[in-house]
């Protein structure tokens, strides 16, 4: 998605676009074909899910694929490019039609998980939380976040 905000926007072609930036574009392309009335936060997460599922098959079958994707073609990682693309930009709509600002969310949720995974205990571990003190976190124990580099074959399997 190479060049997706304009030049108009005072950006040359490959810069970098920010989350309000996808925000805006996202709410603007919505007004301009009336799909507002569309977008409650129901149905964008119902179609959040289903550009997942498209995702996910592109990965179904093919068992552990190395960092980089090297053996893929280019029509495969455009493919995957815009599948990627289709899932942030449903995932930007939606935190903006529920009021998150998400840059800000996602990083209090590093922070937050920083704290639940304090470097000098779980630093090569890929236990989840309830495996480390809880003395060194004020996040919720009931909360079953791992952070995303614990996402592995070995790893927990529950999300951010």
């Amino acid at each position: 998605m190479k060049g997706v905000v304009s030049q108009e926007e005072g950006r040359e072609e490959g810069g970098s676009v920010t989350l309000d930036d996808l925000k805006k574009k996202m709410a603007e392309f919505a007004r301009e074909r009336d799909w507002d009335q569309f977008h409650s936060p129901r149905n964008l997460l119902l179609a959040l899910v289903g550009e997942v599922g498209e995702l996910s098959e592109i990965f179904q079958w093919r068992g552990e694929v190395p960092k980089g994707l090297p053996d893929w073609k280019e029509e495969e990682k455009e493919h995957l490019g815009e599948e990627l693309s289709d899932v942030l930009l449903y995932l930007v709509r939606l935190a903006d039609i529920c009021g998150v600002d998400l840059g800000k969310a996602a990083l209090r949720k590093v922070e937050l998980n920083a704290l639940k995974y304090p470097v000098h205990q779980c630093k090569g571990s890929s236990k989840k939380h309830t495996h480390y003190s809880n003395s060194n976190s004020n996040t919720n124990s009931n909360d079953n976040t791992c952070f995303l580099a614990e996402h592995s074959n070995n790893g927990p399997s529950e999300g951010l």
